[in-house]
């Protein structure tokens, strides 16, 4: 974990194919949530993509539209593929489903503590959650407002998940470094 103000900061990507769809809907949701539960200063968040489809370019406006009326700002996030760099910045690497995983993980330096980095999304899903038992966060590109909308269902639903599993990472890392 990178230090910060003399504290550890934690660090997570979200990554999905083309860093337009889930990904950044994932760090917009879970940016809101961690400030939520006064953790925005202690976790950075950040998304990519595993390919260079739209770098540099906004979310898909679907995405943006369906996350502005549940109260998440995609405007400023931006397209950027995963770099070598990302591997040992981060402490939580997160796709949204097998491919990306399968990606991240032929891409990921060959040893274990970076190798345990990569997660998916869905593994956060709390179990009372209607979407316990998903297995990935679909790509809702080619559907239509529904996709969108069940992208932040389940990406609202693990996010939850994934700021229980944070803040015990931010408790462990706070009694490590005093």
């Amino acid at each position: 974990m990178a230090f910060f103000s003399g504290k550890p900061k934690i660090r997570v990507l979200m990554v999905c194919m083309g860093n337009i769809c889930r990904s950044p809907t994932a760090e917009g949701v879970l940016r809101s949530k961690l400030a939520q539960v006064g953790l925005a200063d202690r976790v950075e968040v950040d998304s990519a993509g595993t390919h260079a489809f739209h770098v540099g370019g906004a979310p898909d406006v679907r995405a943006q539209k369906h996350a502005q009326l549940r109260g998440y700002d995609l405007s400023a996030l931006r397209a950027r593929e995963v770099n070598e760099r990302d591997f040992e910045q981060f402490d939580l690497i997160v796709a949204m489903d097998w491919a990306n995983l399968s990606s991240l993980d032929a891409r990921c330096p060959n040893d274990p503590p970076t190798q345990r980095k990569l997660r998916r999304l869905t593994e956060f899903v709390p179990a009372q959650s209607p979407h316990a038992g998903a297995e990935v966060v679909p790509d809702p590109y080619y559907g239509g407002p529904a996709g969108f909308e069940f992208v932040l269902d389940l990406v609202e639903s693990a996010c939850d998940g994934l700021v229980v599993h944070l803040s015990a990472l931010d408790k462990a890392a706070s009694a490590g470094a005093g």
